[in-house]
C-alpha cells in the first residue's frame, strides 16, 4: 500500500497495525516512495547468538578438509627461476 505522508498523519494508527501484521506500507512525498513502514524485528538474546556462533564453528570444523599447502599450490605456474612459465 502507497499512501502519502499527509495522509498518513490521520491514520498512523492504522497504518502501524497494518505494517505489524505484514502488509507492506509506502509513505510517499510528492509521489515518490520515501519511507517503509516494517516492525521492528526482536533483537536475540546473547544466550542465542552464542549458541548461532557455536553451531556455525562446529559446521565450519566438519566441512574443513585438508589440502596441499597453500605456499607449494601454485608452484607449476613457475619454472625453477621462479619466472612464469
Amino acid at each position: 500500500m502507497q499512501i502519502s505522508v499527509t495522509d498518513a498523519k490521520a491514520q498512523l494508527t492504522e497504518l502501524v497495525q497494518c505494517a505489524e501484521s505484514g502488509d507492506e506500507i509506502v509513505l510517499t512525498r510528492h509521489g515518490h516512495a520515501a519511507v517503509r513502514l516494517v516492525p521492528v524485528r526482536p533483537m536475540p538474546g546473547r544466550a542465542s547468538r552464542h549458541a548461532l556462533l557455536d553451531s556455525v564453528r562446529a559446521s565450519a570444523r566438519v566441512r574443513c578438509a585438508s589440502g596441499p599447502a597453500a605456499e607449494r599450490s601454485q608452484d607449476f605456474l613457475y619454472d625453477r627461476d621462479g619466472l612464469p612459465g
